[in-house]
C-alpha cells in the first residue's frame, strides 16, 4: 500500500528545512479561515491540548521533533529533489530519499498522511492504526512545505543549501533565504514586525486580488483529496524562474532580489492554506467519523 513504509525506513539528515516558523504558522492560520465547520470540528478533536484549538500553534512541530532520535526517519519527507536544471518534476523519478527508498519525499509524505486521516473519518475502526493527532500536524506542515519553492529544488546543491549567499550584509545560503529571510524582511520593512498583520494582508489579497484563483487552486483533478504532484511541479518551476535565477555562490541579494520574490512568497503562503484547509475540507466530512458532530 502506498507509502505505508514511510515509518519503517531509517534515513540520513539533510541540513534542508521548511518554510521558517513565521511561514508555518502563516500557511496554518490562512487555512484556519477556510475550514468549513466538520473539519473545524474534526481538527479540533484532534488537536493537541497544549495546541488551545490554534492549528497554526502546532505546524511547526514537525521541523521540532525531526532530529529527535524517534522521529529521525521523518527528515526526507520535507522536500523533494529534482535532477539538475530540469526545472520539472515527475513522481516515480524524484520522490525517494538519499538512499533510494520511494515514495519517500514531501508528495509522498501528503497522500500518505491524507490517506491515513481520510481512512479514519471514513472507518472508526482505522482509527487505532494509525497516530491522527500526529498525522494531522505532519499533513498540515508537508503542505506547506511543498508550497516553497526550493523544497522542490535541485539535488546537486540540496535545494540551494549550498548555495552560499549574502542576504543584505548577512551570510547565509538561498534555501534559508526562501525559508525565513525574506519573510523576515518583510516583517521589518512593510508589516511592523507583526505576523499578524501580514497575514492579514495575504487575507485581503485572496479575499480581492485572488479571489477568482481560489477555486482553481482548491481543485484536485479526478475527484482526489490532494494533489501534492501538481503543488510540486509549480514550485520546481517557481524555483528555476525565482529562487535559482540571480542567485549565484557567492552572490549578494538585496532590494531587486527581494521585492521581485516577496509577491511569490506570500502567493505561495496563501496558496498553501487556501489547499490545506480544501483538504481538510474534503477529508472531514459530516458522513461519518471523526466529523461527526
Amino acid at each position: 500500500m502506498l507509502l505505508l513504509l514511510l515509518l519503517l525506513v531509517p534515513l540520513a539528515l539533510p541540513t534542508v528545512q521548511g518554510w521558517g516558523k513565521d511561514g508555518h504558522y502563516a500557511v496554518c492560520k490562512i487555512a484556519e479561515e477556510f475550514l468549513s465547520e466538520d473539519a473545524l470540528f474534526a481538527v479540533n478533536q484532534l488537536l493537541p491540548d497544549s495546541a488551545q484549538g490554534d492549528l497554526a500553534s502546532v505546524c511547526s512541530w514537525p521541523d521540532e521533533i525531526r532530529y529527535n532520535y524517534h522521529y529521525r526517519w521523518s527528515s526526507a519527507l520535507h522536500y523533494i529533489d529534482t535532477p539538475d536544471f530540469k526545472c520539472n518534476y515527475q513522481y516515480c523519478r524524484d520522490c525517494h530519499d538519499s538512499y533510494g527508498h520511494k515514495d519517500r519525499c514531501v508528495t509522498g509524505a501528503i497522500h500518505n498522511y491524507t490517506m491515513q486521516l481520510r481512512l479514519a473519518n471514513a472507518d472508526a475502526s482505522s482509527e487505532l492504526k494509525y497516530n491522527l493527532t500526529e498525522a494531522l500536524m505532519f499533513l498540515s506542515h508537508f503542505v506547506g512545505d511543498v508550497h516553497q519553492p526550493l523544497h522542490v529544488g535541485f539535488t546537486g546543491d540540496l535545494g540551494g543549501n549550498t548555495i552560499t549567499v549574502r542576504w543584505y550584509r548577512r551570510k547565509t545560503n538561498l534555501h534559508h533565504v526562501w525559508d525565513n529571510m525574506i519573510i523576515e524582511s518583510a516583517l521589518k520593512k512593510f508589516y511592523d514586525s507583526d505576523l499578524s498583520v501580514m497575514i492579514q494582508a495575504i487575507q485581503r489579497n485572496i479575499s480581492d486580488i485572488w479571489l477568482n484563483d481560489t477555486s482553481s487552486w482548491e481543485h484536485c483533478a479526478h475527484n482526489y483529496t490532494a494533489c501534492p504532484d501538481r503543488y510540486a511541479s509549480e514550485s520546481i518551476s517557481l524555483a528555476c524562474k525565482f529562487a535559482y535565477k540571480n542567485a549565484t555562490p557567492g552572490s549578494t541579494l538585496e532590494d531587486e532580489y527581494f521585492l521581485s520574490r516577496l509577491p511569490i512568497v506570500e502567493k505561495r503562503l496563501a496558496q498553501g492554506g487556501v489547499r490545506l484547509a480544501a483538504i481538510l475540507n474534503r477529508i472531514f466530512t459530516a458522513k461519518t467519523g471523526i466529523a461527526q458532530a
